[in-house]
Order: structure tokens, then C-alpha cells, then sequence
């Protein structure tokens, strides 16, 4: 199972739990009678009585650590779900065949392809490449580790004419937009003697 379905099915459960457990307090709040199970009595119930919220009245930790376990339930909730919603790799790419079809293309395929088309000019030292945007209109995010005698605007001229325009037309694509960021490798200073 890919992550994309693991997350899907933990998000229609979670939800399917939360939806029937705030269904049935709906209910019960509005006047329906409550289950044989359920863990208060009617619509005018409270969720803690007077007597289980000063039970712990004497452990001066209880509190304090319920408030902390619960903060962090909502901090571990926010970030799965800023983890699902963010925007991650382009998986794979719509390639026009000319027959209506349409092939597809692994983006991991394309983002190697162009990784080692880059690699490849001289004076590159390292490349990162991401495909990012929709399965048919992908845009590349590439950053090229320049050697420290390259000039950045030849190294990035080399890049879109060579390594970006073949795959482009590789890819059968009209268009591959891309921002390039390029950083210098760091290296010790020469000694002059």
C-alpha cells in the first residue's frame, strides 16, 4: 500500500470515529435516549462530576500532566495533518503518445534522468532535482552545487539548454518551468607559496 492510501484509509477511520462518537453526543444532547453503554446518563449530564474533578485535587502533577498529554495530541495532530496536506513530489508525469492514450512516466524516473543529464556538465559538483505542479504541466525545482571556478551564469545556461531541454523533449512536454538554484561548493583556501 502507498503512503498516499495509508493516509487516506487513517483519515476516513479517524473521521468514521470522530463523525459517530459526535453524532451520538448530538443526540443524546438533544433528548435521544442514551445507549445501555454510555457513559453518562442523559442530556443534562456533566462530563466530570464535582467529585472526579477534585478527586485529584491533593496530586498536584495530574493536571498539569493531562493539559501536557493533550497538547501534544494536538501538536501530533497538526502535523500529520500538515504532512498530508503539504505538497509533495510529482509521482509520475502525463506523456502525450499521439494516439489520445497518453503514456505515463515515473516522476522519480524523470527527476534521475535530469539529475544525471546535470550532473554530467562540467563543474557540477552535486544536483537535486524535484518535480513538483500536476502529472501533466510538472515544473522542475533543481539545485546545482557549483565547483568554485564555474561561472554561475554559463553553468546556468548549460543546464536549460542541455539537461532541461532534453528532458522536456524526452518527456514529449511543451513546456518544463523551472527555478534553479545554484550554491557554490565549500572548499578550503589555496596556499600561494
Amino acid at each position: 500500500m502507498r503512503n498516499g492510501a495509508v493516509n487516506r484509509v487513517l483519515l476516513a477511520l479517524v473521521g468514521l470515529l470522530l463523525l459517530a462518537l459526535g453524532g451520538s453526543v448530538l443526540a443524546v444532547g438533544l433528548g435521544a435516549p442514551p445507549p445501555h453503554w454510555w457513559i453518562h446518563s442523559g442530556p443534562h449530564d456533566v462530563l466530570l462530576s464535582q467529585a472526579e474533578r477534585t478527586r485529584r485535587r491533593d496530586t498536584v502533577w495530574w493536571w498539569p500532566a493531562v493539559i501536557a498529554a493533550l497538547a501534544v495530541l494536538v501538536v501530533l495532530a497538526l502535523w500529520w495533518l500538515t504532512a498530508v496536506l503539504r505538497r509533495r513530489r510529482l509521482t509520475e508525469v502525463l506523456v502525450d503518445t499521439g494516439d489520445g492514450e497518453g503514456a505515463l512516466l515515473r516522476g522519480g524516473t524523470l527527476e534521475s534522468a535530469l539529475a544525471a543529464d546535470a550532473a554530467r556538465q562540467e563543474g557540477v559538483a552535486h544536483t537535486e532535482i524535484l518535480l513538483t505542479g500536476r502529472r501533466t504541466t510538472p515544473a522542475v525545482r533543481a539545485r546545482l552545487q557549483l565547483e568554485p571556478h564555474v561561472d554561475p551564469g554559463t553553468s546556468l545556461s548549460d543546464f536549460t539548454a542541455r539537461a532541461l531541454t532534453h528532458a522536456r523533449e524526452s518527456a514529449g512536454l511543451a513546456s518544463l518551468p523551472a527555478e534553479v538554484r545554484l550554491r557554490a561548493v565549500k572548499h578550503r583556501a589555496e596556499r600561494v607559496s
